[in-house]
């Protein structure tokens, strides 16, 4: 008993010692995978467009899915700001940019081959029956980097660990 009392001052400091917005991070719910997949998605379709002289085809995407890209951009921008506060703008600007720069690092190790390989993307997302497809398709397409991540996931409800003591 004795030893743990000991462990808590120590434990304390290293709580003062983390950053805020870590904290925080921690205590925010992640976005849902399809957020980030279709953020994903419209970032990968940008930079296409960009890339590619497609901006009709972009605008395209834009007004049919205007509602779904909206409330998809209202939920990454709740995570953002529960998750480090007054500085979630600045937050979730740097991971949309940072997820555009990766997309277009992929841009240019393909090269020449870029816009002949991806244009197919705009009329796929086109021939989609609605919004509702839209994640299931975004999730298909698996753009979203391993390191652009907004946070962890939590592991899914339902699933405990369950430890058992040794007999000894």
């Amino acid at each position: 008993m004795l030893r743990r009392r000991s462990f808590l001052p120590l434990l304390c400091a290293l709580g003062l010692l983390l950053p805020p917005a870590l904290v925080a991070a921690r205590a925010a719910p992640c976005p849902s995978p399809s957020v980030l997949d279709v953020t994903a998605l419209q970032s990968e379709l940008m930079v296409l467009a960009t890339t590619c002289h497609d901006g009709p085809g972009y605008n395209a995407f834009m007004r049919r899915y205007r509602p779904y890209l909206f409330d998809t951009e209202k939920s990454l921008a709740t995570y953002f700001r529960r998750a480090y506060g007054r500085g979630g703008q600045a937050a979730h600007d740097r991971f949309v940019t940072a997820l555009a720069n990766d997309q277009s690092e992929v841009g240019l190790r393909q090269g020449t081959d870029f816009c002949p390989r991806n244009q197919a993307l705009f009329s796929e997302v086109m021939s989609l029956r609605g919004a509702s497809e839209l994640p299931y398709y975004a999730a298909g397409k698996d753009i979203v980097p391993v390191s652009m991540r907004a946070c962890q996931s939590d592991p899914a409800p339902g699933r405990h660990i369950v430890r058992r003591r040794s007999r000894r």
